[in-house]
């Protein structure tokens, strides 16, 4: 690595997405990982499907060993360009209204919760006493 890294933006990596001209960005540095496609142990498809994009959680969720990322440095072509790296959005799902299809109040309902059990009970207890006096 020289002293001054050239600064490449995201859309100049994203162009090195053919297997013949392969880059790919991790950690805010970039690589050109031509030379090492077929050698790679996931196969070439694992590092072309990481081009044009920040690979770094793709990289970092494999688990390299430490060999692995000395090695990466004798591809370093630069440095990433921060700003150009879209922001990472947290998903959050849509509020949903509470789901009362039938429209009966809430009261209702526990009214309901509360009654039902009782009367089977009731009913229960009502079988045994007929059919233990008959």
């Amino acid at each position: 690595m020289g002293d001054e890294a050239k600064i490449f933006t995201l859309s100049e990596v994203s162009e090195h997405n053919q297997a013949h001209d392969c880059w790919i960005v991790i950690n805010g540095k970039v690589y050109d990982v031509t030379k090492f496609l077929e050698d790679h142990p996931g196969g070439d498809e694992v590092l072309l499907s990481s081009t044009g994009k920040d690979a770094t959680d793709d990289f970092e969720d494999v688990g390299h060993s430490e060999s692995a990322r000395e090695m990466m440095e004798q591809y370093y072509v630069g440095e990433i360009d921060p700003t150009t790296i879209p922001k990472k959005t947290k998903y959050t799902p849509p509020q949903q209204p509470h789901y009362n299809q039938d429209k009966t109040s809430e009261f209702i309902i526990k009214i309901l919760q509360f009654l039902v059990p009782l009367a089977i009970l009731g009913l229960a207890v009502g079988i045994r006493i007929y059919t233990k006096s008959g």
